[in-house]
């Protein structure tokens, strides 16, 4: 099969999808592979050591495109890359299409062979491909938010450790998934008072069990959200539904009772996010002001760190990337947990949940 490496071009976007060891898999693998010029260089991947794993440097981004069998990403395709699909190829990538029909029924109308990183699940009923970003995502939310609760930045000036003779800061983490754990592990580390608030008694149970008297757990309802983030310097939005779009928690009406200059951070922008007043910011203009209360809402966080996460994903991404291209979407989906990151298939939408958040037909394949 022809595999082709795309530069991203989403704004400040500095990860890439496959790095020189993994081309050798693939090559190894008796794949041809493509890779477009400088499409590593933000991770510090140069096209001399692509070339060297074996794989063609290819300029021009349309003749990439027309070559390839399979394209490999890291974010979901933008406009201006829409055209460029052709029928019958094969995408592999985060898409997070339940926030996205523009691109859903781009990908629909070229019949492009999708498959999303963030639904691709394993024996345990893990998102093993999302993980790897939802654990960076969790640890980065408390180290910008921690920076943008300083005056400089608009903050209120709290220091969330705070001082002998002070009160600690108060971080609220909406959801006790991956990113939720990473976001605690690391206010914790900071010395922050920190409130867990989610759905599943096990969830809070095994935070309790880890962090102890550190950290006070709440079931997740209304009442306890609007009580806790009064008091909050932080709030982490960490919830997901895979697939899904993310649920409101927070409106805007909310926003008024919080302390000014406090600081939210919506984790699950990709899907949507959970504040009503969430949209979506880059890193070079990464926060707006609502209400007194400063949004971070970083759609591609990770992206930040990039060698990090592009050594973080590639590695669990790889394995199923192989088999999919020796295989084939046909026979690759007999794998039911590759099959779960099935996403659009011959034209046709193949994700109940995404069909669901979009009101788009959902097709069932067996």
């Amino acid at each position: 099969m022809v595999i082709a490496l795309i530069k991203e071009i989403k704004k400040h976007e500095y990860r890439v999808a496959l790095t020189p060891n993994d081309v050798k898999e693939y090559v190894k693998n008796h794949h041809r592979v493509l890779v477009e010029y400088d499409a590593g260089i933000g991770a510090g991947f140069s096209n001399k050591e692509y070339e060297k794993a074996g794989a063609v440097i290819i300029k021009d981004k349309l003749e990439l495109f027309e070559e390839a069998e399979m394209i490999i990403k890291v974010k979901e395709p933008l406009k201006e890359e829409y055209e460029l699909f052709q029928k019958g190829q094969i995408l592999y990538t985060y898409l997070h299409l339940a926030a996205n029909k523009e691109l859903t029924l781009a990908l629909l109308e070229k019949e492009v062979t999708s498959f999303a990183y963030e639904t691709i699940s394993d024996e345990d009923g893990n998102l093993p491909c999302l993980r790897p970003m939802s654990e960076i995502a969790g640890r980065l939310s408390v180290q910008e938010a921690a920076k943008y609760l300083e005056k400089p930045f608009g903050g209120s000036g709290v220091l969330l450790g705070g001082v002998t003779g002070t009160k600690r800061g108060n971080v609220v983490i909406l959801g006790g998934g991956i990113v939720g754990m990473n976001a605690c592990k690391m206010a914790v580390g900071l010395g922050a008072n920190v409130t867990v608030i989610a759905r599943s008694a096990k969830t809070l149970g095994y935070f309790d069990d880890i962090f102890s008297s550190k950290v006070t757990t709440l079931y997740s309802n209304e009442a306890n959200i609007k009580e806790a983030i009064k008091t909050a310097d932080v709030v982490i939005g960490a919830v997901l539904i895979p697939g899904a779009s993310a649920p409101e928690l927070i409106k805007f009406e909310d926003l008024k009772t919080m302390k000014k200059g406090s600081v939210i951070v919506d984790v699950a922008i990709d899907q949507g996010g959970c504040f009503e007043t969430s949209r979506a910011t880059y890193h070079d203009n990464p926060v707006y002001e609502v209400e007194g209360i400063n949004h971070y809402c970083v759609a591609n966080m990770p992206g930040a760190v990039s060698l990090t996460s592009t050594l973080a994903l590639t590695s669990n991404t790889l394995k199923y990337g192989i088999e999919i291209a020796n295989k084939g979407a046909k026979k690759a989906i007999k794998n039911r947990h590759i099959k779960n990151g099935l996403n659009t298939y011959k034209g046709k939408l193949v994700n109940e949940a995404v069909a669901t958040s979009l009101d788009l037909a959902y097709k069932k394949i067996d």
